[in-house]
């Protein structure tokens, strides 16, 4: 058991000293550098997760709650420092992603088996 999360912290290690991990935290230390664009991210973080959270209690979301949204995201775009950390984000989260493909593999085997 304990090889087990021996491997999970050294997985851990790996992310931290990746590519992809310190291109995501050069671009996110851009961001929190820069007073407007810092301001422009908290908002965008702040109104997806407002919409997500009432998604999931099932509220209905108005139009102007979906206008605003679509301002947020126009401006998170057209801003590159933003733009650059949201690729970085999206670059990990797809080896994340993969990984964790591979550490539930067992699982989807040993189910997909049954299956038939």
């Amino acid at each position: 058991m304990a090889n087990m999360y021996d491997n999970a912290y050294g997985l851990e290690k790996a992310i931290r000293e990746s590519d992809e991990f310190k291109g995501l935290k050069d671009a996110f230390e851009a961001v929190m550098g820069d007073p407007i664009a810092k301001k422009t991210f908290e908002e965008f973080r702040d109104t997806q997760m407002e919409l997500q959270q009432k998604q999931m209690q099932g509220e209905d979301i108005s139009e102007e709650e979906v206008e605003n949204a679509r301002q947020v995201v126009e401006l998170v775009q057209k801003h590159e420092g933003i733009s650059r950390l949201m690729e970085q984000e999206q670059r990990l989260n797809m080896v994340i992603n993969e990984i964790s493909q591979i550490i539930t593999k067992p699982l989807e085997e040993l189910y997909g088996s049954q299956q038939g």
